[in-house]
């Protein structure tokens, strides 16, 4: 088997792979080594994957406060937060909930409400 790997060769892949050039391109600037040759050899430099620095990942945290801005009302959504009409309820809020009475009800449910239902209808299908 004949080592297509000479000095020249790794020296070249590994700029090429620094600069950001795809496997493909240095395969065809290399001339005689496949694709999957130049990152087999690649992996074995232990060359890390190819990382643009403008692509770096951001760590996204949401700032609660610039969703719901600081009001004393209602924070009740309606409508679609992307929609030029979305707008937050303000109606005067219950003490200690972020809600006005009226969407308190939709948002807090007790959960004995469903028990009972569920019990009602075993009860009623014997």
């Amino acid at each position: 088997m004949k080592n297509y790997w000479t000095k020249s060769k790794v020296d070249k892949l590994t700029k090429l792979w620094e600069k950001g050039t795809s496997a493909r391109d240095i395969a065809n600037k290399l001339g005689t080594v496949s694709r999957n040759a130049v990152i087999g050899k690649a992996n074995r430099l232990g060359l890390s994957k190819k990382t643009i620095a403008g692509n770096k990942k951001i760590k996204s945290e949401i700032n609660i406060s610039l969703l719901v801005p600081n009001m004393s009302g209602c924070k009740w959504p309606i409508g679609h937060p992307g929609d030029p009409d979305f707008y937050f309820c303000g109606k005067p809020t219950l003490p200690g909930k972020p809600y006005c009475g009226e969407h308190c009800v939709i948002a807090y449910r007790r959960k004995d409400n469903s028990q009972k239902i569920k019990k009602f209808f075993k009860l009623n299908t014997e």
